[in-house]
């Protein structure tokens, strides 16, 4: 958490998420999950494993983009491009989806093919833990869980707490957009990727390792969402902005 700005860090108490997210607390208490209140910076969420090191797929410049209405000029999108990659991000591209009937056999034919990793969509974002650890599930017994990662949209607000479930369950690459840019160009209304501000906070806080600067990723946040005239889509960059 060393590299969360100091605003961050008093904004986004315990009692703040569960201002922003009603249904944490409840869940937390059904997952049997025990939460240390962030007195300390060694505060950690205990009750499953998890993994030591996720790695985060960047997925804004493409996936994020492409459901603008304007046409994004070049210029601001290697921009972008390079901001993120001084942020430590291992990876910066996009996925694509397929319906939730065909996942397991998508994934065990693509994983056959050769494909290294799979990324399981929910790009209209109505998933919840409960549908996500039955897909994962499902998915588990034809590839392996090494070869997977997921990819979640925030529509219902459930995309941090499916997030969570994969982690659980053993996965460790997670898609996610720099400000939550997106949305899906074939469900009208869906709302963008899960914003990768508010994943890195919340794996930080967990004592969870991703290699990615926050404070830098929140910065090229702010550059996007001002070349686009919005205001950002994360929690985090929206606690952020209140205390300036």
């Amino acid at each position: 958490m060393g590299n969360v700005p100091t605003t961050v860090k008093h904004c986004l108490s315990y009692e703040q998420l569960i201002q922003d997210y009603p249904w944490l607390r409840r869940w937390l208490q059904e997952e049997k999950v025990g939460v240390v209140q962030p007195a300390s910076d060694d505060s950690t969420i205990t009750g499953h494993e998890y993994p030591e090191f996720v790695k985060i797929v960047e997925v804004g410049p493409r996936d994020g983009l492409q459901n603008e209405k304007e046409i994004v000029p070049t210029g601001v999108k290697i921009q972008l491009i390079d901001m993120l990659s001084r942020t430590g991000l291992p990876v910066i591209e996009a996925t694509s989806f397929v319906s939730s009937k065909w996942v397991p056999q998508v994934a065990k034919r693509l994983f056959e093919m050769g494909c290294c990793e799979i990324s399981l969509g929910d790009t209209i974002g109505v998933g919840n833990p409960g549908s996500m650890f039955k897909m994962l599930q499902s998915v588990m017994k034809e590839v392996p869980t090494s070869a997977l990662a997921v990819h979640c949209h925030d529509t219902y607000g459930q995309a941090l707490p499916n997030i969570l479930t994969a982690l659980q369950m053993g996965v460790c690459v997670v898609d996610s957009a720099v400000a939550g840019l997106g949305g899906c160009p074939y469900a009208q209304g869906s709302s963008g990727n899960v914003s990768t501000e508010d994943v890195l906070y919340m794996l930080h806080g967990m004592g969870i390792e991703t290699g990615v600067n926050l404070a830098e990723v929140i910065e090229a946040g702010d550059f996007i969402c001002n070349a686009l005239c919005r205001k950002t889509n994360s929690k985090v960059g929206q606690a952020r902005g209140r205390t300036l």
